[in-house]
């Protein structure tokens, strides 16, 4: 059985989240968390404003300034993703291939690994 996950309406954009929450609180400009970070202003901007989204690099380096772990940084990435991906599932075109073992079976895959 196919195990259900709580699933969030629209989930904000991870630089939303980073604006609101971490830079404003601080009083943080773009360019003086972009420094700390150890990033452009420009690259830091592109994440704020939605137009590219935390890479596993980019985790890292919010964990270490704002806190939080690197893993709950890219979850809120993948969270958004996954949301803006379903919204768009109707145009996709995939063949259902019955009995293929989902990633987390014990089948013939981990009996070779053993």
């Amino acid at each position: 059985m196919a195990k259900k996950t709580l699933q969030m309406h629209e989930p904000p954009h991870p630089g939303e989240v980073i604006r609101l929450l971490c830079l404003e609180p601080l009083g943080l400009t773009v360019g003086r968390a972009a420094a700390g970070l150890g990033v452009t202003r420009k690259t830091l901007s592109q994440l704020l404003n939605g137009h590219a989204g935390i890479s596993s690099e980019m985790a890292l380096r919010l964990s270490e300034a704002f806190g939080g772990s690197a893993e709950s940084w890219l979850q809120q990435q993948a969270q958004h993703d996954l949301w803006r991906a379903r919204r768009n599932a109707g145009d996709l075109r995939v063949e259902r291939f019955h009995g293929a073992r989902q990633p987390h079976d014990d089948g013939p895959a981990a009996s070779a690994r053993s």
